[in-house]
């Protein structure tokens, strides 16, 4: 079970969220046609199956609405869900409930399809050592939850900063003249801390970096599977191997059969379809 984040983390989230959806006014709707006291037990039922995911925000939503409102996740963050199953249960005054229930709705269901696209990701590696891993690829402001998404589905978490560690891609190998320097100037400059990355597309550039040294992990870089049975050959666990570029569900399986020790997938957190959740009274 992945453990929670903090709520105080995740509240400025779901406070912009609500700030949006009521506008100036709240929800003019609700306070028209609903009478103060009516009280409601509603339920959040999956209408397909999936991967549980933003149950935790969901319960913030109701929560920030109306503190007096009672969650119980039934299928909390992380389980496996099938279609019609009840994912949790609200219950408290009906125009709280309402008025949270988009916003609720709208985490649940985006992160459950993260959750549920990086399961079937990680069913493709069974039997084998790759780990899917996300990328930075992810909604401006909501790169922590789709990341905590990917690691309820089963996957892991490439950086979630610039800060995390050092990545050199292909545009810095450019910028700075080429693979031997930008590895000399990490050995000179960067903390014994940090984790090195370095991005590679042929393996005359994978036999440059393992002769310099200095990367802790070669990204292999939109290469054929023939090719990456050799980069995994020619490092023969000298470094870690991490194969990226389209890499569509269909090819999961015979990419993880090379031996590559990771499997990054940006379609994770940016092409994931949301998962269709409905709220019941």
């Amino acid at each position: 079970m992945i453990p929670p984040l903090p709520d105080m983390i995740l509240e400025p989230l779901i406070r912009a969220a609500l700030t949006e959806d009521l506008g100036t006014n709240g929800d003019i709707t609700t306070r028209t046609v609903i009478p103060a006291g009516i009280r409601y037990q509603a339920a959040i039922r999956a209408r397909e199956a999936g991967v549980a995911s933003g149950m935790q925000l969901a319960a913030l939503a109701f929560r920030l609405i109306d503190p007096a409102l009672r969650f119980d996740a039934l299928c909390p963050d992380g389980t496996v869900f099938e279609a019609g199953e009840t994912l949790a249960r609200i219950e408290g005054e009906a125009a709280s409930i309402l008025s949270a229930e988009r916003v609720a709705l709208n985490f649940a269901g985006r992160l459950s399809g993260i959750a549920t696209m990086t399961a079937a990701f990680v069913a493709e590696t069974r039997g084998t050592g790759a780990r899917i891993t996300c990328t930075r690829k992810t909604t401006p402001g909501l790169r922590l939850v789709e990341k905590q998404a990917v690691l309820h589905g089963g996957g892991f978490s490439h950086r979630v900063s610039l800060s995390d560690a050092i990545l050199i891609k292909d545009n810095h190998i450019a910028a700075a003249g080429g693979i031997r320097p930008v590895l000399q100037a990490v050995k000179a400059r960067a903390s014994h801390m940090m984790r090195v990355e370095i991005e590679v597309d042929r393996l005359d550039q994978l036999a440059e970096v393992l002769d310099e040294g200095g990367a802790d992990v070669v990204l292999l870089d939109n290469m054929d599977t023939a090719t990456l049975r050799q980069a995994v050959a020619m490092a023969d666990g000298s470094v870690v191997l991490e194969a990226s570029g389209n890499m569509r569900l269909e090819r999961i399986a015979e990419v993880a059969a090379t031996g590559v020790g990771y499997i990054s997938v940006g379609a994770l957190t940016h092409s994931a379809r949301t998962l269709d959740l409905g709220l019941d009274f």
